[in-house]
């Protein structure tokens, strides 16, 4: 996908980018490409398939929600920063957090935030667990794009959604994930929306995007550990 595809593909998720934004995205993969040769950010380097397997797959949450009326978002185990940092540069007004559980990580997206002269955006380094604890009902909208199966990653997140806010997980195919996680959205106090289902253009590999909303608040003893959760699922 090359840039003029980009911009068209954004043009269909009613998104216009601007001068500013294309020379943000552009420097953004050169710091990826240039810091992924000290460290493993991503498998993924040619120009064409990161705008397309990165920047525009992170661009496609807003097929769930309309960002122009979020104002807090949190992406979970955010890795290079796909969709949380992307996501800033579309949607300069939102205020994003972005967790991982990897220092050097946070190093690198720390950097591309103090060369885009992004505000508002700040890192985390912790556990998903660990964080959800310290930040319940804090976020209008929390995401995470290819982290874990989603009976932990609601445990992980739902307690971090404000009431009446979202959790969009962004996967591949989910069917299977979303029987297995009656009763942890049930216990959790979530309830799912809309499953959106797509084709990634011009490689057509399958996309999900499953829109939870929070309807009570989740009960204090979530979330557990890691640990814990793979020990006695929900």
């Amino acid at each position: 996908m090359n840039i003029e595809e980009f911009k068209d593909a954004l043009r269909e998720l009613n998104i216009e980018i601007t001068g500013r934004q294309e020379i943000q995205l552009n420097r953004y993969y050169e710091l990826l490409v240039e810091w992924n040769e000290k460290m493993n950010l991503t498998g993924i380097t040619e120009q064409e398939q990161v705008y397309l397997k990165h920047f525009y797959d992170s661009a496609t949450l807003r097929k769930a929600m309309d960002l122009t009326q979020v104002s807090t978002l949190c992406d979970v185990g955010t890795g290079a920063g796909f969709p949380g940092l992307v996501l800033k540069i579309l949607f300069p007004h939102l205020s994003v957090t972005l967790v991982d559980s990897l220092k050097k990580r946070l190093l690198f997206l720390d950097e591309v935030i103090k060369e885009l002269k992004l505000t508002n955006i700040t890192t985390k380094h912790a556990r998903a667990e660990e964080f959800a604890l310290l930040h319940r009902e804090e976020f209008d909208v929390v995401t995470a794009r290819a982290v874990a199966p989603l009976p932990i990653l609601l445990e992980y997140c739902l307690p971090m959604v404000k009431v009446n806010q979202y959790f969009i997980p962004m996967k591949a195919n989910i069917v299977q994930e979303i029987k297995e996680s009656e009763q942890a959205l049930k216990q959790l106090g979530g309830k799912k929306i809309e499953l959106i289902e797509f084709l990634l253009p011009k490689e057509d590999s399958q996309r999900s995007l499953l829109k939870i909303q929070k309807i009570k608040e989740t009960p204090k003893k979530y979330p557990r550990k890691y640990a814990e959760i793979k020990k006695r699922p929900l």
